[in-house]
């Protein structure tokens, strides 16, 4: 490994929605002085959340980066949505970041969100520090959130701060590795922190979790474990230095205490950015002589053309530089190289290992792709996109728009990977897809304030999906004879069902030259076209495995063209004799309400054909946590208002395909 010389801070922060994850990104920007003024979700002033629909909504939609510098340290934030249907943004995001400070509800504790985004970042390895948030709320119980985390999430929740106060009377923090109280007088971020003695009656509480704490960090480095064994005093620094190694080794997870609204517990909170999480080159190689390599995992369009967000691993980029797209075999020129301050940017000569930044310039460059130097390919892990589950089809009301709205549909498409578009076959419709209602429903605006092109929509429609449930195998002949060249493939194909999220598996096991080797990658083809076609009701056919088993061939008669026709038409053949199925999507809800109308959510989430799984107290709340499939919860949250009396809230996202019940299945047939 090569450490980084310079003193940087590669971090996100995310959160479930409305955790108060902006906010304390807009309070942590104020205390590092990128900015005189704090920002206000609800009032639409946020310098993160600057889109028009982001303030307008009071939600984040896209991923904001921003530079700023504490104690001599510099940071480069990203802040991430907490809406499950922008969780591409995470997912990018936690790819190219080198820790994370995770945002918890004082009062909702781990949300399902908050657990999502959990599991990506153990995906890559991401080192954490926990932040709960909104201490100064009704309800809010700080360790009872530490022993969620430790339930829900499987990790070691390390109590590092303990709240003074409780609820309206959240006050301060004890700062368990310096053993001394850190109080706050006034809402007023203007002033400062007052340091004073462990109030008396914490003193035994405290001294408990510091000894857990010091118990469990100095298992990281030989000499302070020696000297805690001896019975010896572990000094700060020493203990500053174990919990960074712990952190490090994800072997447990800080947690921190505060209300970022009330401007208490931020400037802690960015000592412990520095103090524990990596920089670049404490988890991967990060060499700044070495040769050029960098991932791209964000694109953003505006009147000026693309603009590329790049996360650089080794090497030097200076503007100017022509560089390889390793994705895509091509050379590309970085015309242009940016430091991003939100919506601000400064240009930079030169960009360096370690730094997350922009390029404008790159003509071909898309999410997930590698940019290296031409003399030494590399191709860096790629970006993982989950697959959408809902669409509706659109059209532009205006004839002449029809080209302005293909434009337009192509740069959101560059922009956002978790974006799908097609042409469906028989209606000629175009289809956009996506993660959920929200997101497109934000992309169709975009569309009309964005890019001037007003649409037509259609109504949103559940992506379901084909499968097979037994194996089956068939001999197919594909024969024609037209007066001209003739057609003719023979092919064996074997169909059998894989797992729930496999895929499309295929296999070939022809010898002998049965059929001729140039020949198998179209039949591959044929089998794949066929699939995301369908067979039983238009849908894609997944989670199966083909297998080519023999075949033949005429020297003349066959060609690519001819074997894949074969196989789509064995392929059709085969799914009809494999007892085929419909699958529909399952979204995991969390429905949280006040007891008086847990019935009747209860009965609400029935009538869906939801299966209820559990329920759990949350502050003065009931959490409900259920299985619905996706087709029931359309227009949901009018009939949530209107059970609880507005009263209660839920969140869901996508959890697994199931099969549909036999009626359902009939009713797809019959639409």
């Amino acid at each position: 490994m090569n450490p980084n010389p310079r003193n940087i801070r590669n971090i996100g922060i995310i959160a479930h929605v409305d955790a108060g994850k902006t906010t304390t990104t807009e309070r942590i920007l104020f205390y590092a002085g990128e900015s005189h003024r704090m920002g206000d979700v609800s009032a639409g002033t946020t310098r993160m959340d600057f889109d028009p629909q982001e303030r307008a909504r009071g939600i984040t939609i896209s991923s904001a980066a921003i530079t700023v510098h504490w104690n001599g340290t510099q940071i480069n934030l990203i802040d991430t949505p907490g809406h499950i249907d922008f969780n591409i943004e995470v997912n990018r995001s936690l790819r190219v970041l080198d820790g994370a400070v995770v945002v918890f509800d004082g009062v909702a504790g781990v949300e399902p969100q908050t657990e999502t985004n959990w599991r990506l970042a153990d995906k890559y390895r991401v080192p954490r520090i926990a932040f709960v948030n909104k201490l100064d709320r009704l309800g809010a119980d700080f360790l009872r959130v530490a022993a969620m985390m430790e339930e829900r999430l499987g990790v070691k929740a390390v109590v590092v701060q303990l709240p003074i106060g409780t609820e309206g009377g959240f006050r301060g923090v004890v700062d368990l590795v310096g053993m001394r109280a850190l109080v706050w007088n006034k809402d007023d971020a203007s002033e400062p922190y007052r340091e004073c003695e462990v109030p008396i009656g914490m003193r035994e509480a405290a001294q408990q979790h510091r000894a857990r704490l010091v118990a469990l960090a100095v298992e990281h480095d030989e000499a302070a474990t020696d000297a805690y064994l001896d019975g010896e005093e572990i000094g700060v620094d020493v203990l500053h230095a174990c919990i960074r190694k712990g952190v490090l080794a994800n072997a447990f997870v800080p947690v921190l205490a505060g209300s970022a609204y009330r401007n208490r517990g931020v400037e802690p909170l960015l000592d412990a950015v520095v103090n524990w999480l990596p920089k670049p080159g404490d988890a991967v190689n990060c060499d700044a002589q070495a040769p050029f390599a960098a991932l791209a995992f964000k694109v953003a369009s505006d009147d000026h053309g693309a603009m590329v967000f790049v996360r650089v691993y080794s090497g030097r980029l200076r503007r100017g530089d022509a560089v390889l797209n390793a994705t895509t075999g091509r050379m590309e020129r970085a015309s242009r190289l940016y430091e991003v301050h939100a919506d601000d940017r400064i240009e930079r000569d030169e960009l360096v290992a370690g730094d997350i930044a922009a390029i404008v310039g790159l003509k071909d460059t898309l999410t997930g792709h590698t940019l290296c130097d031409r003399e030494h390919p590399v191709q860096l892990e790629q970006i993982s996109v989950p697959e959408p589950v809902i669409h509706v089809a659109i059209e532009a009301k205006a004839r002449n728009d029809q080209q302005a709205l293909a434009k337009a549909l192509h740069a959101m498409l560059r922009e956002d990977p978790s974006l799908q578009l097609r042409q469906d076959a028989e209606s000629g419709q175009t289809i956009l897809s996506g993660m959920g209602e929200l997101q497109l429903d934000v992309s169709i605006e975009k569309l009309r304030a964005k890019y001037g092109v007003e649409v037509s929509v259609g109504r949103p429609q559940v992506a379901y999906r084909e499968t097979i449930s037994r194996e089956v195998g068939v001999n197919h002949v594909h024969k024609k004879q037209t007066g001209g060249p003739g057609q003719f493939a023979a092919l064996t194909l074997r169909l059998a069902p894989l797992a729930r999220g496999e895929g499309i598996v295929f296999e070939s096991q022809v010898v002998g030259g049965a059929i001729p080797r140039e020949f198998i990658p179209a039949v591959e083809a044929g089998v794949r076209r066929a699939a995301q076609a369908g067979v039983v009701a238009g849908y894609p056919c997944v989670d199966f495995v083909a297998t080519l088993l023999d075949g033949s061939y005429h020297e003349s008669d066959s060609s690519p063209m001819v074997f894949e026709l074969a196989a789509a038409a064995a392929f059709r053949d085969a799914v009809a004799k494999a007892a085929p199925q419909v699958l529909e999507p399952v979204m995991a809800v969390e429905v949280v309400t006040p007891a008086d109308y847990l019935g009747d959510c209860i009965g609400d989430l029935h009538r869906r054909r939801g299966m209820v799984r559990g329920q759990t107290m949350r502050g003065n709340a009931i959490a409900v946590e259920a299985h619905v499939p996706l087709k029931e919860m359309f227009g949901y949250i009018g009939s949530l208002r209107a059970l609880s009396s507005g009263r209660a809230h839920y969140a869901m996202q996508f959890d697994h395909y199931e099969v549909a019940s036999a009626r359902e299945m009939a009713t797809l047939l019959q639409s």
